[in-house]
């Protein structure tokens, strides 16, 4: 028990931290958007490898995507979305 006591105060320690937020939040939508496209790769029986051709990327890109390392830009996104048959939607929700 001590154990999840110092887990959870390093935790609520660091994320006090100006901009701790922020940054779990981009990775947290950075994984998410990663599972999408590999999630959609998989369901067409592609390999990073064809997905990258397909979306004119190198292999090492999608699968540092895939792995939530990076935030895409949106023109990154669309030729992926184009690449997997998919269309890309950017929304506000309220």
């Amino acid at each position: 028990m001590a154990e999840l006591s110092n887990w959870q105060e390093l935790r609520d320690r660091r994320m006090a931290r100006p901009g701790a937020k922020e940054g779990y939040a981009a990775a947290r939508l950075a994984y998410e958007l990663g599972k999408a496209v590999r999630e959609r790769r998989e369901q067409k029986g592609w390999t990073q490898g064809q997905l990258a051709a397909a979306a004119n990327m190198t292999q090492s890109a999608v699968a540092r995507f895939e792995a939530g390392g990076t935030v895409p830009t949106i023109p990154v996104l669309d030729r992926l979305a184009q690449a997997l048959g998919a269309k890309l939607v950017v929304k506000l929700a309220a």
